[in-house]
């Protein structure tokens, strides 16, 4: 190849090497230069999308945009297949987007780093939190043409730190059907590859591919885990979790595009600090214990999620000795409650549901004192999901007072 390249020189010739990956070896690497070539814009897509209508004379009536929306994120060839897919199904009579959303979340799982998911979660089947619901919603319209107009910033995301179990994966998959965009889930985990280089490169893609796809949010969940590495990888990985946490960390900070990235942390102390600092996102909240009026709403969503008349069980009645119980514990003792009734042939009730919660030891006694610390560090750090209402016992008379 160097033998190539000198009589190429001489001879004023330029050699090209084409390929989906820059894997030079190293005596090489700088002798060439690197053009990348970007996955195809708005425009690119829209002329993929003309031949295939005109070839088969579909007039798209208005329907453009919402294809052209679909088809986000992948190259012209993928596109051009996509598009050409739902022309067949639809009969030759349409493009429907559906179809050609459906072959991108195809495509996009073929890698393993990305997953496009479908999640039909509204804040109406979460209870509680409704700080960060209020936040959250306030920028509903955060990525259309108006917020352009306005000079609006664009959102960059937000941190969900918190107990186990009390919601913060419901939140983070609800806020891409509250902003009207598509759900990207990553995989932290399947970022790091064995080959030298493979993990930078994964990372490079999986941001390269939620810009495309932008507008969008990107989800994260467990952040901590996938950068776990990141402290003391120099002397485990060769530094490899330092050099992804780097290009994470200045994507995040210099981001112009419509990635609304949402990410959760269960333990806050195994995130390294650069990552917390103002900038990197909007807001951090900390997503606690519900209160027992959270725990009385939580208990209303579940019996409605498992297609049981909420007026059938006592919810305050159950709210009341769920005290520290994470939503995911309450919905788990739901379904025991239903275990113990199918077992009698009969519907679960109040009785059942406070049987069931007499015997469960819920996390926040098993982790008690990693909770506490928890908390100590969220206070004055992080902003909370929802409003707590502190209770204290009188000694006189025994009952609990709101302050």
């Amino acid at each position: 190849m160097k033998d190539c390249l000198t009589e190429a020189r001489s001879n004023t010739r330029s050699l090209i090497i084409l390929g989906c990956h820059f894997k030079l070896v190293q005596e090489l690497e700088k002798e060439f230069s690197v053009v990348d070539f970007a996955l195809p814009d708005r425009e690119q897509l829209g002329v993929v999308l003309n031949g295939i209508s005109e070839s088969a004379g579909i007039h798209l009536n208005g329907s453009r945009d919402p294809i052209i929306d679909a088809a986000a994120g992948l190259t012209t060839l993928e596109a051009a297949d996509a598009f050409a897919l739902a022309v067949i199904e639809s009969g030759k009579q349409d493009i429907p987007p559906a179809v050609v959303a459906r072959e991108k979340s195809n495509v996009v799982k073929k890698n393993g780093l990305l997953e496009i998911l479908s999640s039909e979660l509204d804040w109406s089947k979460i209870g509680g939190n409704q700080l960060v619901k209020s936040w959250i919603s306030k920028r509903r319209q955060a990525f259309s043409k108006e917020a352009v107009e306005y000079r609006l910033p664009r959102p960059k995301g937000i941190l969900l730190i918190g107990v186990p179990g009390c919601g913060k994966s419901m939140i983070g998959k609800t806020i891409a059907n509250i902003l009207g965009v598509p759900l990207l889930k990553l995989d932290g985990g399947k970022l790091f590859g064995s080959l030298v280089g493979s993990s930078e490169a994964n990372t490079r893609a999986v941001i390269q591919t939620a810009e495309a796809v932008a507008p969008c949010v990107l989800f994260i969940d467990e952040l901590e885990k996938a950068l776990s590495g990141s402290k003391s990888s120099g002397a485990t990985d060769g530094g490899t979790a330092s050099r992804v946490l780097g290009t994470l960390l200045q994507w995040l900070q210099d981001k112009t595009s419509p990635v609304f990235v949402v990410a959760t942390a269960n333990d806050v102390s195994d995130l390294p600090p650069e990552l917390l600092r103002k900038g990197r996102w909007d807001e951090m909240f900390f997503v606690d214990l519900p209160t027992e009026s959270e725990r009385e709403e939580i208990v209303n969503v579940v019996i409605a999620k498992f297609g049981r008349n909420p007026a059938d069980i006592d919810a305050k009645a159950v709210a009341a000795v769920t005290d520290t119980f994470t939503g995911a514990e309450i919905e788990g003792a739901f379904v025991e409650a239903m275990f113990d009734a199918f077992a009698e042939k009969r519907e679960p009730n109040t009785g059942d549901m406070l049987a069931v919660c007499s015997d469960v030891v819920p996390i926040a006694t098993t982790m008690k004192a990693k909770i506490d610390a928890l908390r100590s560090w969220c206070d004055g750090r992080a902003r909370r999901a929802s409003d707590r209402v502190l209770t204290k016992t009188t000694k006189s008379t025994g009952r609990k007072l709101s302050i």
